[in-house]
């Protein structure tokens, strides 16, 4: 799911505020596969150089980097 929600955010060029909380959701989980952190990754790297747009505020890389300690 973690990869489809990132495949869906690169394909309209924006991450929804609940895509977003569902991956939050997925990685406090724990329960995730090394596809799906590269996905993640290369979601967070996107929405830094400004190819993905988010409508929410907070910052993803910052939490999806805390959420992986």
């Amino acid at each position: 799911m973690i990869r489809a929600l990132v495949e869906s955010a690169f394909q309209t060029g924006y991450l929804s505020v609940e895509s977003e909380g569902l991956l939050h959701q997925m990685l406090a989980t724990r329960i995730y596969r090394a596809e799906d952190v590269a996905a993640l990754t290369r979601l967070s790297d996107a929405v830094r150089a400004g190819e993905v747009k988010r409508e929410a505020s907070s910052n993803l890389s910052r939490s999806f980097l805390a959420q992986r300690k």
